[in-house]
């Protein structure tokens, strides 16, 4: 008698340096997972990203900071999952090296790769694209007013998400400025933020400190 066929798993991978996570990340995970019917979201933070470190002013925030975040931020859903390939493999991160890595992982899924519309814009240049399809579907998620283009690539989604107006940019600079980051991130990661100095641009504190002295 044949055996019924066992459903593939459909996995999301998230990949991001998350410098810092924050709602908007979270938001468009669980977005993602819903309409595509994902049993699991696995979020990558990079660990030297290529194309963030090409200018010598560029700077990323320790990655075991970036992964621990990570963790702190999505520890409350069962569906959300924290991978150090990334972060563990020697050298910079190419989204080819992540996907080869969780396909060794889990060979029987069916990998989702979300990612957002200013990386979908150079997705076509990226290493090893034709490989990279073969690897996963694509999910390209946006914020309202920005459209979104396929650039191509053969396995393509798209989703608008109204909290992707957030970013780590604008986390990062209001934290370095003294304004608070509370219901931008995650309560875990403002208090991690905190706690570990974080995004303190110490410039700053030095003019306040002269200027009160």
């Amino acid at each position: 008698m044949p055996q019924p066929q066992t459903q593939r798993q459909r996995i999301g991978v998230m990949g991001g340096t998350f410098d810092p996570i924050h709602h908007g990340h979270l938001v468009a995970a669980s977005e993602v997972a819903a309409k595509f019917e994902l049993d699991e979201v696995v979020f990558v933070p990079t660990g030297r990203p290529w194309q963030k470190l090409q200018d010598p002013k560029d700077h990323v925030t320790d990655s075991e900071h970036r992964y621990l975040m990570t963790v702190v931020a999505t520890a409350s859903n069962p569906r959300f999952t924290v991978s150090r390939v990334d972060i563990d493999r020697p050298g910079y991160t190419y989204t080819i090296d992540t996907l080869r890595d969780l396909h060794a992982q889990r060979p029987d899924a069916e990998l989702f790769f979300i990612t957002g519309a200013d990386a979908l814009a150079r997705i076509m240049t990226w290493k090893d694209i034709d490989e990279l399809q073969s690897l996963a579907s694509f999910i390209g998620v946006t914020r309202p007013g920005h459209i979104l283009q396929d650039n191509g690539l053969e396995r393509l989604e798209l989703l608008e998400v109204p909290a992707m107006a957030i970013s780590s940019t604008d986390c990062r600079e209001r934290v370095a400025r003294g304004e608070p980051v509370w219901y931008l991130v995650p309560d875990g990661v403002v208090q991690y933020i905190n706690k570990y100095e974080l995004y303190v641009d110490r410039s700053i504190s030095l003019r306040e400190a002269k200027d009160h002295g």
